[in-house]
């Protein structure tokens, strides 16, 4: 590891344009909706709305993809107490995670070989790579952004701690690297900031388990940096500083316990096929990557969620995975002369790469997404530092770097676009990978919510075609069937949906609604009742198994679901007033009135609880009452 010569003003102003820079290719992406995992992650998950509550909000929900990533969900929370919904806060947060990042990364590369230019070069190719919007301008994906923020930062503090210190009598150089000072290489005692960035470094790690998984290989990269240019051997590695890496590994005892339910979130041997098959398919997803880097086009938001079983036609991209890892482990541990010890430091780099992409580019598969644009978040900086790294401070480097950044962050710039509205976005993947069901129910969706049912259908009958086990494009469907009145046709996708998900409240209740509308009630309210039983706080359960009671007349139990679901819902209107006509219908008619004024009180423009409460107020004689109410109802515009 190289001392820094670099003066203070130099890496300051440096810093300052990388800040600039990244904020210029990213300032369109404030307005970017939320969208697909996000509103799950946002919108739908009541988790982030107190953010003082901090045992809801580190217990995230396993469904919400926040899950096991309390630090996540926190993050969100904050956001949410400072601007509620507004997408142009998560968007900033974003993009200052991406910054904080990118400057972590500088300095890493800086204090590793003491010069500023390839260090500059590097961050900011970073920075503004396109590769990297998915990270960034997604908002879901933070997950990606700063669990690489708090992986950059447990190496940077790792480098602070060991930086060599000057005072006292150094201790002579190992052959391979030049000694960092360590522990045993001071006369006298350490500094307390070296002890505190090996405190930092620790929290960094920490914070980044609490985030995203992959920080499971942090401690192996600090290790391996360590030996490469800090210690010179594995063995004296340890033995300087075994302290820190007992500390590391005290982390992994939390990740052992965030990833307790890991199988929930679709991730593990054998997820949605063999290990093998999911390997083999990482081998060309790998290549791919590599490709991306170089050549950034085009890029895809979701590649699709099956793992095929691999043929011969692999072969090439197996050969050259091995390949590129036979050649790293070369030059880590190759015997060379001191003169040839750059090789030693490409090894470093490329061993970055697959290291962070272990987790979920080797055997254990992420169900669902073989592929994601996001996991190279990391990654990128390895391939980067490999080619950027030899730039040297010249007239005409300066002038390739700025030729460089400058396309790449026009390409950024012009990839945000693409984010800019939801329609564009499953359109751009749709018309990348056609063969993707869940773009294609994606678009889907996005037609059916601009009123397109017939646009929407078209997506969702394709969707169901190159997936039949795809339930959300079943439920989607029939959703839009219902809307158009082919009820029959939606009875049979809601069973398909049934089928494919028959333990889950959701499929019964939707099957329930569809059989209801076909004037099917008796089958109707047998599919609620078991969605109550699957799920017993099911308030539109509740309500809907009340109205197909009352078709059948049975109003005194209508009477019981309709109060359960006002209690689970106290603040609806419309359920105040359902419970208020089946009191009326059950022979119960003061107790009508009040829940009928209830509804009324909450929401004093429901032209249709004016109507009801005219009629019962004019059977208990209370005429002058009816006869306002009558007039209230036909100003706000009942019939």
């Amino acid at each position: 590891m190289a001392k820094s010569t670099v003066n203070s003003s130099g890496v300051v102003l440096a810093g300052g344009i990388l800040a600039l820079a990244a904020l210029a290719a990213y300032h369109n992406s404030f307005s970017v909706p939320f969208f697909f995992d996000d509103r799950a992650q946002i919108n739908d998950n009541p988790t982030i709305r107190h953010l003082w509550a901090l045992k809801t909000v580190l217990v995230p929900p396993m469904n919400a993809g926040v899950g096991g990533r309390p630090l996540l969900n926190l993050s969100f929370a904050l956001n949410y107490a400072l601007g509620g919904m507004n997408v142009w806060g998560y968007h900033a947060f974003n993009l200052l995670i991406h910054i904080c990042a990118g400057l972590t990364l500088f300095g890493i590369v800086r204090r590793t070989f003491g010069k500023l230019f390839p260090a500059f070069a590097v961050a900011l190719i970073w920075l503004l790579h396109p590769l990297q919007t998915e990270a960034v301008t997604y908002v879901a994906e933070r997950a990606e952004s700063m669990m690489g923020m708090f992986y950059l930062l447990t190496l940077y503090c790792f480098i602070r701690s060991v930086e060599p210190i000057e005072v006292g009598r150094r201790a002579p150089a190992t052959p391979s690297v030049r000694n960092s000072g360590g522990d045993e290489g001071i006369a006298g005692a350490r500094r307390p900031t070296s002890c505190l960035f090996a405190v930092l470094s620790i929290l960094a790690c920490f914070l980044g388990i609490c985030t995203k998984e992959v920080v499971v290989t942090a401690p192996i990269i600090v290790l391996l940096y360590d030996r490469t240019f800090v210690s010179g051997t594995f063995r004296t590695a340890w033995q300087r500083h075994w302290r820190l890496y007992a500390g590391y590994a005290g982390t992994w005892l939390l990740l052992a316990y965030l990833l307790a339910n890991l199988s929930q979130r679709g991730v593990g041997l054998d997820m949605g096929g063999s290990w093998w098959a999911y390997a083999l398919t990482e081998s060309r997803v790998i290549v791919r990557y590599f490709g991306l880097v170089f050549w950034p086009h085009p890029l895809v938001f979701d590649y699709g969620m099956g793992v095929k079983r691999p043929g011969w036609e692999v072969l090439p991209d197996v050969i050259a995975v091995l390949g590129l890892v036979a050649g790293i482990g070369w030059a880590l541990f190759g015997k060379f002369r001191n003169s040839n010890f750059g090789i030693r430091n490409l090894g470093f780099a490329g061993a970055w790469v697959f290291i962070i992409l272990a987790p979920t580019s080797s055997v254990v598969a992420v169900a669902g997404q073989p592929m994601a644009e996001h996991r190279m978040y990391l990654p990128l900086a390895g391939i980067i530092a490999m080619v950027a790294g030899g730039f040297r401070n010249s007239r005409f480097a300066i002038r390739i770097l700025i030729a460089i950044a400058v396309v790449l962050g026009l390409l950024t710039f012009q990839r945000n676009r693409v984010y800019a509205t939801e329609a564009s976005i499953w359109g751009d993947t749709v018309a990348r990978q056609p063969e993707n069901e869940r773009a294609q129910n994606g678009l889907g969706l996005v037609l059916a919510g601009e009123g397109d049912l017939a646009g929407a259908m078209a997506h969702y009958r394709e969707a169901v075609r190159l997936n039949p086990e795809y339930p959300d494009a079943h439920q989607n469907l029939a959703a839009a069937l219902e809307a158009s009145g082919q009820i029959p046709e939606a009875i049979f996708q809601c069973e398909e949906t049934l089928r494919l998900r028959p333990a889950k409240p959701e499929p019964h209740y939707n099957l329930g609604v569809a059989l209801q509308l076909a004037g099917r009630s008796p089958e109707a309210i047998d599919q609620f009742n078991q969605a109550i039983r699957l799920r017993p706080d099911y308030p539109d359960a509740e309500n809907n198994l009340g109205l197909a009671l009352v078709s059948v007349s049975r109003f005194s139990e209508a009477v019981t679901h309709f109060g359960r679901a006002v209690r689970l819902q106290p603040g609806n209107a419309e359920l105040h007033l359902n419970l208020g006509s089946a009191l009326y219908n059950s022979g119960d008619i003061n107790a009508a009135i009040l829940e009928i004024e209830a509804a009324i009180r909450l929401r004093p423009d429901f032209a249709d609880a004016h109507y009801n409460l005219a009629v019962m107020l004019g059977q208990v004689g209370r005429r002058q009452e009816a006869a306002t109410e009558f007039a209230q109802a036909r100003r706000l515009g009942q019939k």
